[in-house]
């Protein structure tokens, strides 16, 4: 059981609301984290100004909670990226992300050329094409990726493999991170499948995730 005093923020995707990492947050609440879902408006704010209301709302929390963690769903990662970038004084703790496309997202880079960039909205700003801050924060950072490609990537088949459905498996990778694994599971698939909390505490407890021995 952790401590009760570690808080895990939970940071969703684009299109969605806070509300689709419900079942994830139930899942750290049984673990004995104490949580806290960040909803934000990920069509109309770019990630940068969306990691400034995030940045207000941890000012909010209460003095004894001295470690938050993170948990960061697709381009909620790139939030909290920026969140720490403009940021950087921030509590101790970790942070997961779950198809984040840190690297950028070829499926986005191909809408915006197509003219169809209005269905991404503000995001394609700062991240969904590349160029989001560096992680250069003393806070560990793990990348969790999908293998399972059902998805809007259907659509791309030039996406490289393997891939989540939406995200590629290399879009996931992040220089300065401490740790990434590939999970058999759909981009939005993770919300909902136990193995991702089940990797996730194991990361917000130790900085590694848990790497089945093979052979």
């Amino acid at each position: 059981m952790a401590a009760q005093r570690e808080t895990v923020v939970l940071v969703h995707g684009l299109y969605v609301h806070g509300l689709w990492m419900r079942l994830l947050e139930y899942w750290l609440e049984e673990s004995g984290y104490h949580t806290v879902n960040f909803s934000y408006p990920s069509m109309t704010r770019s990630p940068a100004e969306n990691a400034e209301d995030l940045h207000r709302l941890l000012e909010r929390l209460e003095a004894e909670s001295s470690t938050v963690h993170f948990l960061a769903h697709s381009m909620g990662g790139l939030v909290v990226r920026y969140l720490f970038h403009h940021y950087p004084k921030q509590r101790p703790g970790r942070v997961v992300t779950l198809g984040t496309p840190h690297q950028g997202s070829y499926a986005a880079q191909i809408m915006h050329h197509s003219g169809l960039g209005v269905f991404v909205g503000r995001a394609l700003e700062e991240g969904l094409l590349g160029g989001a801050p560096a992680w250069t924060a003393p806070n560990l950072l793990g990348s969790i990726a999908g293998t399972l490609n059902i998805g809007i990537g259907l659509l791309f088949p030039a996406m490289p493999a393997p891939a989540d459905g939406m995200i590629a498996v290399v879009e996931t990778q992040l220089p300065g991170m401490a740790d990434h694994i590939c999970l058999p599971v759909s981009h939005m698939q993770m919300l909902v499948d136990p193995s991702t909390i089940t990797q996730a505490c194991a990361f917000f407890a130790t900085g590694r995730f848990h790497h089945p021995r093979h052979g």
